[in-house]
């Protein structure tokens, strides 16, 4: 096992979210190594030469050293003793192909990911243990509600930082913790990561609503239906005792249902306008999660037989071609 005395702390993805993770480790006021895997060998040498991220939140300034910076994956993790995972869920095999399980052994692995692997049909945990090996108790999760957008502003925010061995999240916590961060340390690993996939079909929801041209009285309903609907879905697949009205559960679907940077309300927002799935995706040019989210959710629901209509109405829409008009009124008739 790694010494954790001096943390070195690797993040793995280049997008707006990592890119805030960078600033919150840097601002966060203990004595570590940050090291920052970059996809794309240009972008890497750009952030090298201009110490910015060229293109997401192109206003914060890298300050890690210039060699900490790599675009070999396996580079990052071979320096790092907490390894936190920042790509979408559905690019996360892509980014650590070539890693074996020995390359993971004794760290802790860090999940900032909120959503579904597409094949598996898994939460970031379970793909963890099942592909390499990586013991639950050296995993831990990353949950809001926090927006990368007001991270790179100083805005105060708050993160739930969740693992099975509570040691191991207070040590994640201690690295990312800074005078505007904030941070709340939780046992329900399980519970916080399915909780962050949920939120992001919600907001899709709450954006495919607004697009249609629901109002903002329609989305309080929408969105008391959605907390219900999670808890009912968290308490069926880890059954232990939490309080549904924590930040990591209703305040991130409140922050991702209803703030301005959210991408997987935007994303609704314009399938409930008419646009195609494709043409959202392209026309946006970020990942929405909540697209992935919704098959991989749906598989679950229809596996274990839970019934979540929010759920089952953005899956319809996405992926059967329903009207988005016509589905979410047939939803609005089962809520209450």
């Amino acid at each position: 096992m790694m010494d954790l005395t001096k943390p070195a702390v690797g993040i793995i993805g280049s997008g707006s979210w990592a890119t805030a993770m960078i600033k919150m480790l840097e601002d966060n006021k203990t004595d570590k190594s940050v090291y920052w895997w970059v996809r794309n060998r240009e972008t890497a040498d750009y952030i090298r030469t201009y110490r910015h991220n060229p293109n997401y939140l192109s206003a914060v300034t890298v300050k890690i050293p210039k060699r900490h910076i790599h675009s070999d994956v396996r580079s990052v993790i071979g320096h790092a003793s907490i390894v936190m995972l920042n790509t979408p869920a559905a690019f996360l095999k892509d980014a650590l192909k070539g890693v074996t399980p020995e390359m993971l052994e004794g760290k802790i692995v860090v999940s900032a990911i909120k959503g579904i692997i597409p094949d598996e049909n898994q939460i970031v945990g379970d793909f963890l243990q099942e592909r390499y090996g990586i013991p639950i108790e050296r995993i831990a999760v990353i949950s809001g509600p926090c927006h990368a957008e007001e991270v790179s502003l100083e805005k105060l925010s708050y993160l739930t930082v969740a693992s099975q061995d509570t040691d191991a999240a207070t040590r994640v916590a201690a690295v990312i913790g800074n005078r505007y961060i904030k941070t709340i340390v939780s046992d329900d690993i399980y519970g916080t990561e399915y909780a962050a996939v949920l939120k992001n079909i919600y907001a899709v929801a709450g954006g495919i609503c607004h697009g249609i041209g629901f109002g903002d009285n329609f989305q309080a309903v929408l969105v008391s239906n959605a907390i219900r609907e999670m808890a009912h879905f968290v308490n069926a697949v880890h059954p232990i005792e939490r309080d549904i009205k924590e930040s990591a559960y209703l305040g991130d679907l409140l922050v991702t249902a209803y703030s301005q940077f959210s991408r997987n309300r935007t994303f609704g927002t314009m399938i409930g306008k008419g646009y195609s799935v494709r043409s959202a995706q392209l026309e946006m040019n970020m990942v929405a999660e909540g697209y992935y989210a919704s098959n991989g959710i749906q598989q679950i629901c229809t596996k274990l037989g839970i019934e979540l209509p929010i759920c089952q109405a953005v899956y319809q829409v996405l992926y059967r071609n329903a009207s988005p008009a016509t589905e979410m009124r047939l939803l609005a008739e089962k809520l209450t």
